[in-house]
């Protein structure tokens, strides 16, 4: 029984003496005009708190920043792209592959801003795009880029593997593949030829 139904309790036995000119309280014999004051005290102290507690409200909390979802982030990572912010672009997408790390085309995009950048993580990149492409293996920008990093890396016979199979998926980006590999380096200004643009699933 709760501390308010025990102090109702003990008002209504109380009262029951209510004919009686003295009464037996807490060991000693005190006089009812006594009990009804402390009565009267009581119930109204519990009244009140019965009265007041659905108004309490507890201190609001602060508003919780809203989490970006893995496209979101996505997305402005791309526009990072753009602009050549490729530290920028990195921080983001590995942020959206934290949300969701079998997003296949921020793989891909990731591995180009790390192989971008003054530092180039290049073994990196390589495994960035080798996981868009085992998750995703018709995302021909992988092919077309990890071709290049080949190139990159010296190794042009895993980029003409590359080239061989964007033949067949996508022989626009197989020619300027082709170029890549024939001069030795990405054609100036940025392309963006393996990039994917933004996402709107």
């Amino acid at each position: 029984m709760s501390l308010a139904s025990d102090a109702f309790a003990e008002a209504a036995l109380l009262v029951d003496y209510k004919a009686i000119g003295f009464i037996c309280y807490s060991g000693k014999v005190t006089s009812l005009d006594s009990h009804m004051r402390q009565i009267t005290t009581l119930l109204t102290l519990i009244s009140s708190s019965f009265f007041f507690a659905p108004f309490a409200q507890a201190a609001p909390s602060e508003p919780k920043e809203a989490t970006k979802s893995s496209i979101e982030l996505y997305n402005e990572a791309w526009d990072a792209l753009q602009d050549l912010e490729f530290e920028k672009a990195e921080k983001l997408l590995r942020s959206s592959l934290k949300e969701d790390d079998a997003f296949a085309e921020a793989h891909n995009n990731l591995a180009y801003a790390l192989r971008k950048q003054k530092d180039p993580s290049l073994e990196e990149a390589l495994r960035h795009y080798n996981r868009a492409i085992a998750l995703e293996p018709k995302l021909a920008e992988a092919y077309m880029y990890r071709g290049v990093l080949y190139v990159q890396m010296g190794n042009p016979d895993l980029a003409l593997k590359d080239h061989g199979v964007l033949l067949k998926m996508n022989p626009k980006l197989a020619t300027e593949l082709e170029w890549v590999i024939t001069n030795g380096k990405e054609k100036e200004p940025e392309k963006f030829f393996g990039v994917v643009g933004k996402s709107d699933k």
